[in-house]
């Protein structure tokens, strides 16, 4: 598996699956992607089949609209990428949390059930549309509340949870995926639990 960080439209070629992680600047963020041509690229792309993840402001920029009345970021509304069911509107408050959670039931089942730990640190709401079904279920590791949050539609997934693919379990779940899709045989495969390497 090779994994790379694309600056330019001319360089995001065919990937297996794109992932737009967080961002301080979600709106700004996704005018750049729309500007440099990048948002058209990932929408065929989607359009064709491949994995889109979106992690907090990028999972923000999956949804069909972004609002800021408070003027937490440019201020006023913008629509989003459209590969997502639901809108998000910025609050004054920010969700600062850490979290363990698992996915819910997804389209790509190897992920299904998988657990997972991570942190939550975002200002935006995101309110679920007609079709939207939640990617995950957390649970508060100070307050013990739970919730299922993020949303997951065909072969676009986004959550609010930093950390997400950061265990062992999720990265080959991802990968057994991958494999599936393009008919390779990835049962031997081993990998790295990547908490575990950071220690």
């Amino acid at each position: 598996v090779s994994l790379r960080y694309v600056k330019h439209a001319s360089d995001l070629k065919n990937p297996d699956v794109i992932m737009l992680p967080g961002t301080k600047n979600t709106m700004e963020d996704l005018q750049w992607l729309r500007e440099s041509g990048m948002e058209a690229l990932i929408l065929k792309a989607a359009a064709k089949g491949t994995l889109v993840f979106g992690i907090c402001g990028g999972y923000q920029m999956l949804g069909e609209s972004l609002s800021d009345p408070y003027g937490v970021e440019a201020g006023g509304t913008m629509r989003g990428m459209g590969l997502l069911p639901m809108d998000t509107v910025f609050a004054e408050k920010k969700t600062r949390t850490q979290v363990t959670g698992k996915y819910l039931d997804m389209d790509y089942q190897p992920l299904t059930g998988v657990e997972f730990t991570g942190y939550e640190i975002h200002m935006g709401e995101s309110t679920w549309k007609s079709g939207a079904k939640a990617s995950t279920w957390t649970r508060d590791g100070v307050t013990g509340q739970e919730k299922t949050e993020g949303t997951v539609f065909e072969n676009v997934c986004g959550t609010y949870v930093h950390g997400v693919f950061d265990k062992e379990a999720v990265a080959e779940a991802i990968v057994q995926i991958i494999g599936e899709k393009k008919g390779l045989d990835v049962s031997g495969m081993t990998g790295m639990d990547f908490q575990a390497f950071k220690e």
